[in-house]
């Protein structure tokens, strides 16, 4: 039993965790907005000049990385900290690489 308990994260750990919870939910509230955003323009790009923007591919691509570390730290699944703590995601860095084996 004592063995278990030194194995938990003590409780200011977990409250500091909650803080930084609470920062991410606030920065994921944001980058919802900027998805919104490079999803209207990239139709706009596609309707008006037939193509996809590379840029706003690169950058929709990162941003959703972005959106999956802060959920990943949030429901516990990973204890790094995302963006600013760590290197913002590349956009060409492999998705499936990041997630489970079988959730793919």
């Amino acid at each position: 039993m004592v063995e278990v308990l030194k194995q938990e994260p003590s409780r200011r750990e977990t409250w500091i965790r909650a803080l930084y919870v609470i920062l991410f939910t606030l920065i994921y509230s944001v980058a919802e907005i900027v998805v919104v955003a490079v999803v209207v323009l990239q139709f706009g790009f596609v309707l008006i000049a037939g193509d996809r923007n590379q840029k706003l591919l690169d950058l929709g691509a990162s941003l959703s990385r972005f959106i999956y570390q802060i959920l990943q730290y949030a429901t516990f699944k990973s204890d790094d900290r995302p963006f600013p703590f760590s290197d913002w995601p590349s956009a060409s860095s492999d998705v499936e690489s990041d997630m489970p084996a079988g959730s793919s």
